[in-house]
């Protein structure tokens, strides 16, 4: 009786690292897979001149006001979606090619304010204005984010999704918390020609949401 009891207790124990390590070995892979994916497609890096060229006028202190609502508006965005997926579309009764079009114009009137007047900013506007529109959406949370999370939520399941953009926004606060470097390195007629070049690109940017969006309509 004793063996037997034994026995059924060792497999109990046995089993349990078992299923922890196989859950691991699933959840790790997706977890990569959801991180790299959106990382991409935030890219937060590649945003960096636009970033600059969008603050360049504005104190430190003033800068980091509008990096820090950037963050914490596209984390929560993100997390929305993460946790309500299409729901929140349908709450709206949008669809995701009204969310490109609708953010394709908004980045085109920010490339041609900063072409014709050099920057963005307002007397009157807030860093926290600012940095909750444009920088935390469209530019870190546009559509292609949106969509790259809403597929994460269909194919890995919430948890994987929450935790891969817990870690991004991570990597997106630090790498914003240590722009002020760059900025120093790059100057004022760095930035300046940054501002200009990446006033283009915006541009191209919104033409291709917009173009995207219409494409889907037209099809229809």
């Amino acid at each position: 009786m004793l063996a037997i009891s034994s026995n059924k207790t060792s497999d109990r124990v046995s089993i349990i690292p078992e299923n922890a390590l196989a859950l691991l070995a699933w959840f790790l892979p997706e977890l990569l897979k959801g991180i790299i994916s959106l990382f991409i497609i935030v890219d937060p890096l590649g945003n960096i001149p636009i970033f600059i060229s969008l603050t360049e006028n504005m104190q430190k202190a003033e800068r980091r006001k509008v990096f820090r609502t950037a963050t914490l508006t596209g984390l929560f965005l993100l997390l929305a979606f993460a946790l309500a997926g299409q729901w929140i579309l349908i709450l709206f009764g949008i669809t995701l090619y009204s969310f490109m079009i609708a953010g394709g114009i908004l980045l085109l009137i920010i490339a041609v304010r900063l072409l014709i007047t050099g920057g963005l900013r307002e007397e009157d506007a807030s860093p926290e204005s600012v940095g909750a529109v444009p920088i935390g959406c469209p530019l870190l949370v546009g559509p292609g984010a949106i969509t790259t999370t809403i597929l994460n939520l269909q194919s890995s399941g919430i948890v994987v999704t929450t935790v891969s953009v817990l870690v991004i926004f991570a990597l997106v606060w630090f790498i914003l918390r240590f722009i002020d470097p760059i900025y120093r390195f790059l100057g004022k007629t760095g930035s300046l020609v940054i501002s200009r070049v990446m006033a283009l690109l915006i541009a191209s940017i919104a033409v291709q949401y917009i173009l995207e969006g219409l494409k889907h309509f037209g099809s229809v």
